[in-house]
């Protein structure tokens, strides 16, 4: 397949996955304070411009996700880095998306990947060196070998990261399409929702 075909291809599924997540009401609840983004890389990604994601990010009008722009490549900064460090690890997860971090939510996720036989990863921002943190560019990286190698070699398919020195506590859902990741995040959604009637 030719090169431009397989961006146009990126493009529709990466539109496909955001109108599912767009008619998902109960996502709202996921929303962090930085906004939602989802992305989804080419195969091999190697700079932020073959990472498609939502210009703007996603944010929430009258309690439902609302992108604020077009997905388009380039259109991410933080989760595009994120995706191209992850593809070392594992060429066959291109798309993800963060999500809101709270002491409920972090509770329902550990339940969910208990019941799906998943890990859960943890990046400890405690633990990251000053060096790293001082110097452009160093900080995903870190993250993401200490991820693997907290979780033995793999790249788990949800993964939180701590609170940081002015950063927002995260989830990171990633997978092989943005179709699969928005469908994990609406299952989360949906099951904190019934547990929240359920109490």
């Amino acid at each position: 397949m030719a090169q431009e075909e397989v961006r146009e291809e990126v493009l529709e599924d990466l539109n496909e996955a955001l109108r599912t997540l767009q008619r998902c009401k109960q996502c709202s609840l996921l929303m962090p304070e930085v906004r939602m983004n989802l992305v989804y890389s080419i195969p091999n990604p190697k700079t932020i411009d073959d990472v498609a994601a939502i210009d703007g990010r996603i944010t929430v009008v009258k309690g439902c996700l609302k992108a604020a722009g077009e997905a388009t490549f380039g259109a991410s900064d933080h989760m595009a880095r994120l995706m191209i460090e992850i593809a070392k690890y594992n060429p066959k997860l291109r798309a993800g998306i963060n999500f809101k971090f709270d002491e409920k939510i972090f509770s329902y996720v550990k339940e969910y990947c208990g019941k799906k036989k998943m890990k859960l990863g943890k990046i400890d921002r405690t633990q990251e060196p000053i060096s790293v943190r001082e110097e452009d560019g160093m900080s995903i990286p870190w993250k993401i070998k200490t991820l693997v190698e907290s979780c033995e070699g793999e790249v788990p398919q949800i993964f939180y990261e701590t609170e940081g020195w002015g950063k927002e506590p995260l989830f990171v859902i990633v997978g092989e399409d943005p179709i699969s990741v928005v469908g994990q995040l609406i299952e989360i959604a949906n099951g904190l929702v019934k547990r929240g009637k359920s109490t």
